[in-house]
């Protein structure tokens, strides 16, 4: 059965798709050199963590192709190597090659090169990054933030989902300029459909999803009702010029769900949008919208429905990992949980994050009374990853509960001391920009006037940080006063 509705989908994809592909000129069998070089993490980084290069290899044509596999740092002189690989491609073939890089002495602006000459010629691509001098792992800044482009919950978006949603294409590139003078230059969509169904509590199935797009999807062609046509491409092009990087929320199949049939879904929108967008250097990693709790088993109540969480979450990404690496050799795949019970999932862990490249919890600052405390969940959290070669990065929530739940601006002074006392996380990301953050200058305000006094404090923090970095300076917390306005 679910052979048969996979069959299904894919030819209604194909369908879709292939006027598309015939119009640019590719045909099949065609070779399309197709490489692409990914840092975990990427941009600014700290001197106390290991950087992980990544390279993806595509053997997009029909022959056996041979490889010569070369990574440097900061020029390609024999001198500047860092790996070298020889390897053959049959056809239609991928292959991820992997380095790991201390940053102990490389402060600065660096470049990281991969070089990779085929029988027919050389092709060749880079990514810039900065290390700072730090004391601590953590750059005790705000590094990306995620991006929702309509907030899922009316109650909690009450100050600004009507502003979002008449928010046009050239509006969402002036949040992504506002986000880049800050130093937020990731971003994570948050989701790229809308179904508000949870796991265990719904018949969906990849035929009779009725979830709608925030982009021009020909799988689903549902859409949602925001002005922007296509709010994708616009934070995607605009992110390339500026050298950001993008995760893309591949979701909303069901909240929390991981069953058989809610990871067919992410198939196949995974592979629609990365034959979409995949041509942007900003497509960074894709990113599963559904979440889950600390748990891994969500709100389950008895020991046989709690192992069977536990096994389809193990499940969906040891398969989607092995399938996107088909097409998208070398690029991550990251999940956000919450950071609460996380004990009783210890034995889940391990067998996750063996396909999970980033774990991003968040809640660290409201654990339950009775539960680990912040600091010792992201600990807990960090051993387990660092067993299995996953990164952990935190998703700082830069928000607080009105009465009513609907969310407002937290307060600057606590998120920097989240920023400096949860000093392990190689990326912080905060939840979320839109809503919660306007630059003073916005064509369009996005919530209440507090996201602009939020935004201006924020800035003065970055900019006290950023100049202790310039000059190679310890960024002693207890030395920043956040300026009243």
């Amino acid at each position: 059965m679910r052979d048969s509705l996979m069959k299904k989908i894919c030819l209604r994809y194909i369908a879709a798709v292939w006027c598309l592909v015939t119009a640019s000129g590719i045909c099949r069998g065609a070779d399309i050199p197709h490489i692409d070089l990914t840092l975990i993490p990427p941009g600014r980084v700290t001197d106390k963590i290991d950087l992980d290069i990544r390279a993806g290899i595509v053997n997009s044509s029909t022959d056996s192709i041979e490889y010569k596999v070369g990574i440097y740092l900061n020029g390609e002189a024999a001198e500047n190597l860092l790996s070298f690989d020889r390897i053959t491609l049959h056809g239609g073939e991928t292959r991820e090659l992997r380095f790991t890089l201390p940053t102990a002495g490389l402060n600065g602006d660096n470049r990281m090169i991969l070089s990779v000459t085929r029988p027919d010629g050389l092709i060749r691509t880079e990514k810039k990054f900065t290390v700072m001098p730090s004391d601590i792992r953590s750059t005790r800044l705000i590094d990306g933030a995620w991006i929702g482009l309509y907030h899922w919950s009316e109650e909690e978006g009450k100050h600004w989902n009507e502003d979002i949603r008449q928010m046009t294409c050239d509006q969402w590139r002036e949040m992504v300029r506002s986000m880049h003078e800050i130093g937020m230059d990731a971003i994570v969509l948050q989701e790229l459909f809308r179904n508000q169904a949870y796991v265990g509590a719904h018949d969906i199935t990849v035929e009779n999803y009725s979830g709608k797009a925030f982009y021009p999807s020909k799988l689903y062609p549902n859409r949602m009702d925001i002005i922007c046509d296509d709010p994708v491409e616009a934070i995607l092009s605009e992110c390339d010029s500026l050298g950001m990087t993008v995760m893309i929320g591949v979701g909303m199949f069901a909240w929390f769900d991981f069953t058989p049939e809610s990871l067919d879904w992410h198939k196949a929108v995974a592979r629609e949008l990365w034959d979409m967008y995949g041509h942007h250097p900003s497509f960074y990693a894709f990113y599963i919208s559904e979440e889950c709790a600390g748990n891994l088993y969500n709100n389950e109540t008895t020991p046989l429905m709690q192992l069977r969480r536990h096994k389809e979450i193990a499940d969906f990404f040891r398969e989607f990992k092995k399938y996107t690496a088909t097409f998208a050799p070398g690029k991550p795949v990251m999940l956000a949980t919450n950071s609460m019970e996380v004990l009783k999932g210890a034995n889940a862990y391990p067998a996750m994050l063996q396909n999970l490249d980033i774990l991003c919890p968040f809640g660290f600052a409201r654990m339950p009374q009775g539960d680990l405390t912040g600091k010792e969940a992201a600990n807990t959290l960090q051993r387990w990853c660092d067993e299995a070669g996953a990164h952990l990065w935190f998703d700082l929530e830069a928000f607080l509960f009105n009465p009513d739940s609907s969310l407002y601006p937290r307060p600057i002074e606590e998120i920097i001391d989240d920023l400096n006392s949860l000093d392990n996380f190689e990326k912080v990301f905060c939840y979320q920009f839109p809503g919660v953050f306007n630059h003073p200058e916005a064509s369009r305000r996005v919530g209440e006037k507090r996201t602009v006094d939020l935004y201006i404090a924020y800035r003065n923090y970055y900019h006290w940080v950023t100049s202790r970095q310039r000059d190679n300076a310890s960024n002693t917390p207890d030395l920043y006063i956040p300026i009243k306005r």
